[in-house]
């Protein structure tokens, strides 16, 4: 018998859930826009809607689209199973709400989406639920507070915007020993660049809308791991009703396709800009896990097969700095989306942290000169071009 080659990365995001090929003999996963599915035979109906028979009932439990895409993603990290969602703050709303309840226990980090942070500071808390928000580069604390008692260990790393790396395994060990469920965000890093399940997580996430999708053109969220898992967010997602629509899981599935070659090129160009802002005067401080100073570069390398399209920078000079460089800039959008073909910058107050105040933004250490780039896939010199023309406008236009 001949042994089943593992197949790559790049591979998989072309075949993952695609194998068995599609009805009609099309090459490409059909879009299945109906809402509800035809039994004559009424027992063999019972039997399907039961889950003891396999098919479809209702497309707010499932669908054909979205079913491959579910697989697709199940063949990038390696997991069980999958739940997509309507968004992905839906995906990490419901992974969280799937596992949580009155009297529970989270512990997570202060660096997190703005919209993750809303959640952890102002719903969770609502429910009853005792959420702990530790400094994200202190292990330590993080661990003493997993001690004291938790159910949901919550990562996101790279952290969206300040792009700060948690040690996975290290964590997630800890979160075993006091039988928590560890869920962890890897949209920044996305499969490609690093497998959160490998390295002891229960529940990995994604915002699809982003790296997944790649061309901002469709909203998605997709949360997988283990089937007994999956099935309780999957009950979650049918009743409270947050499911994805079979023409955006198309879209996505069609984005996955080109995700290695669009995310290779992206973060040589990210790389490439990270290094060039270091020299630039008016640059305070640069974020990407790909430079040797960044604090936690050596997590980074251990646990990530690449550092991702994601850098960020302070502006020295603030907002008023960041109000006049980024109008300049002709190769790139000004946008509160992520992940894309063309490269996006925008400041952490109208894109990742929109919804919360300059006090608590200041309080997460998030300065209002802050700017995130979505490095695309345009080349790599004209990007640093780009950047060079808008430094040089601001500084002639200070001197006048």
């Amino acid at each position: 018998m001949i042994e089943k080659k593992e197949i790559g990365l790049g591979t998989k995001a072309i075949w993952g859930g695609e194998e068995e090929g599609h009805p009609y003999r099309a090459t490409q996963t059909p879009i299945v826009a109906s809402a509800a599915y035809g039994y004559q035979d009424i027992d063999h109906w019972y039997d399907v809607a039961l889950g003891e028979a396999p098919g479809f009932i209702y497309s707010r439990m499932s669908n054909p689209t979205v079913e491959t895409l579910e697989a697709k993603i199940c063949s990038l990290e390696n997991a069980e199973s999958a739940v997509a969602f309507s968004t992905g703050m839906a995906a990490i709303s419901s992974a969280l709400y799937t596992f949580l309840q009155n009297g529970s226990r989270v512990v997570s980090t202060k660096d997190s989406y703005g919209g993750t942070n809303k959640v952890f500071e102002e719903f969770l808390p609502r429910m009853g639920v005792d959420v702990v928000l530790c400094e994200t580069h202190s292990h330590e604390q993080i661990e003493a507070e997993i001690a004291k008692g938790c159910d949901v260990l919550y990562l996101e790393t790279p952290t969206n915007p300040t792009l700060k790396i948690v040690d996975i395994k290290r964590l997630a060990a800890a979160a075993r020993k006091v039988g928590a469920i560890v869920m962890a965000d890897n949209t920044f890093a996305t499969p490609l660049n690093q497998n959160p399940l490998a390295l002891g997580v229960d529940i990995v996430i994604h915002s699809a809308t982003k790296f997944l999708s790649g061309h901002a053109d469709a909203m998605g969220g997709l949360v997988c791991g283990a089937e007994p898992l999956m099935a309780k967010v999957r009950h979650y997602r049918e009743i409270n009703g947050a499911s994805l629509d079979p023409f955006s899981a198309y879209l996505i599935i069609r984005g996955i396709k080109t995700l290695a070659l669009r995310v290779r090129q992206q973060q040589v160009s990210a790389q490439a800009i990270s290094e060039f802002l270091l020299t630039e005067p008016m640059v305070d401080a640069v974020n990407y896990p790909g430079l040797p100073n960044h604090n936690n570069h050596k997590i980074a390398c251990e646990q990530m097969h690449g550092f991702g399209a994601m850098v960020s920078f302070v502006l020295a000079g603030g907002m008023e700095t960041v109000t006049r460089l980024l109008p300049q800039l002709r190769y790139a959008h000004c946008a509160g989306n992520l992940g894309a073909v063309e490269t996006i910058y925008g400041p952490a107050r109208t894109t990742s942290h929109v919804e919360n105040t300059l006090e608590e933004r200041q309080a997460l250490g998030i300065s209002e000169g802050l700017v995130r780039i979505s490095v695309g896939i345009e080349d790599t010199e004209d990007l640093i071009s780009d950047l060079k023309q808008a430094f040089e406008f601001v500084r002639n236009a200070s001197c006048r």
